[in-house]
């Protein structure tokens, strides 16, 4: 007989300068992260460390005080899509790749639209960076919750190549 494990998950309210939004925590780690305009409307616990430390790190991004999140994440995907993630959070903080040039990265040259497709899989967006990721003629493309917030997420990263709080330069 195989004993089946399960994870507690947990949905969290994160309240932020920019707004809430909203995790879904197992007992490994961060497991998805919704936008402001994502929420679903989970109720925010008091006392839930993992969630205080996401929290803290995220309002911390988003104020320009943090370049790399050190919370604890639970990515579940194919291993390509695992591959691709693992490669994003790898792009320095304040840069951006291209598809074409993740997907080399990840010694995979041809795999342009797989990439591109398992960066918009991507569950915890910011954490692992997939605002990173633009089109190879610099245009800002492909983002969940839309371009307004990959602008305002590039803009906190470099405010000098694209404009203070998502407003272009």
């Amino acid at each position: 007989m195989t004993e089946t494990r399960t994870d507690q998950l947990r949905a969290v309210a994160l309240p932020t300068a920019l707004g809430t939004f909203e995790a879904l925590l197992s007992d490994a780690g961060v497991r998805e992260l919704r936008f402001p305009n994502q929420r679903l409307g989970a109720a925010t616990e008091p006392g839930d460390p993992r969630a205080a430390a996401l929290a803290e790190q995220l309002d911390a991004y988003l104020d320009g005080r943090l370049e790399r999140f050190t919370v604890p994440l639970d990515l579940r995907g194919t291993a390509f899509q695992l591959r691709v993630w693992r490669a994003l959070v790898e792009i320095p903080y304040g840069q951006v790749r291209s598809y074409s040039e993740v997907a080399a990265s990840i010694d995979r040259p041809a795999a342009v639209r797989a990439v591109g497709a398992a960066n918009g899989a991507n569950p915890v967006p910011v954490v692992v960076p997939c605002h990173r990721v633009i089109g190879s003629n610099g245009s800002l493309v492909g983002f969940g919750p839309g371009i307004d917030w990959k602008l305002r997420l590039l803009s906190i990263e470099d405010p000098d190549r694209w404009g203070i709080m998502g407003q272009p330069s």
